[in-house]
């Protein structure tokens, strides 16, 4: 089994790009930026429970990690960097730190969190994540998400952006979204922070510049952060100029 994605072919002479969105979120999410880089190889990928891969489970990031593989695999992507925001940025960091992952040549996160490191932290976040997925499962979205997008994370957002987001995200999938969240709720997501110092890939965290809960993740990290300013947690939707200008800084100058 493969996930779903859609491949857009530059100089094959040059690495791929591969796109991992957030929670809720599809292949398109990364798009506007990916397109920004012609000569590259880009590849924007449906996590499971999302978009195309809507009815594929996982139990936890073991079958995320091996999906993946099998993914790359099967478009032949033997030289690529995985680019992730939020919950795609937690499967780029799990993946890169607990697999051979071939062909590696970088990764890029935006807002993506390394773990918890505390016990009485991850059962809460169990308890919450297990509340937000009977609700995803049983409840109409636009409720949902009403409610989603007034949490801490997102108090930048304008009301017309939360109302932009609730209704682009309930065409979702309620019952594959709430089975991904509980597969990779950070209560079950290992703390990557000393693989990531012990890590022998190139690394770089992106955060936008109202997202202070994730510019403090950064901190934890001992790397530097790349500020992407007029942008909160979804810096590469708020931003995506921003963004692209910032990868621009850090892939190979030819692409």
């Amino acid at each position: 089994m493969i996930l779903h994605a859609v491949a857009e072919r530059g100089d094959p002479t040059q690495p791929w790009l591969v796109f991992l969105h957030g929670f809720s979120g599809d292949h398109r999410e990364w798009q506007p930026v990916g397109e920004r880089f012609t000569r590259a190889n880009r590849l924007y990928i449906d996590l499971p429970g999302h978009g195309s891969s809507a009815n594929v489970q996982v139990d936890g990031f073991a079958d995320v990690d091996a999906l993946l593989t099998a993914t790359l695999l099967s478009y032949n992507i033997l030289n690529y960097w995985l680019v992730g925001y939020s919950l795609g940025g937690r499967v780029a960091m799990h993946y890169a730190c607990g697999s051979r992952a071939d062909g590696l040549a970088g990764v890029i996160v935006e807002g993506g969190h390394p773990g918890l490191m505390d016990d009485a932290e991850r059962a809460q976040r169990w308890r919450n994540d297990r509340q937000w997925a009977q609700r995803f499962a049983q409840q109409p979205l636009a409720e949902v998400f009403a409610d989603w997008y007034q949490q801490p994370v997102f108090a930048s957002l304008t009301a017309e952006q939360r109302d932009a987001l609730v209704a682009l995200r309930q065409q979702n999938h309620g019952v594959g979204l709430a089975a991904m969240l509980l597969a990779t709720s950070l209560a079950v997501q290992d703390d990557l922070r000393p693989a990531l110092q012990a890590r022998t890939f190139p690394f770089w965290y992106l955060c936008g510049e109202h997202d202070r809960k994730f510019q403090a993740i950064a901190e934890t990290l001992a790397l530097p952060c790349h500020i992407i300013r007029d942008a909160g947690h979804n810096a590469h939707r708020e931003n995506p100029s921003g963004v692209v200008a910032c990868l621009a800084q850090i892939l190979p100058a030819n692409l």
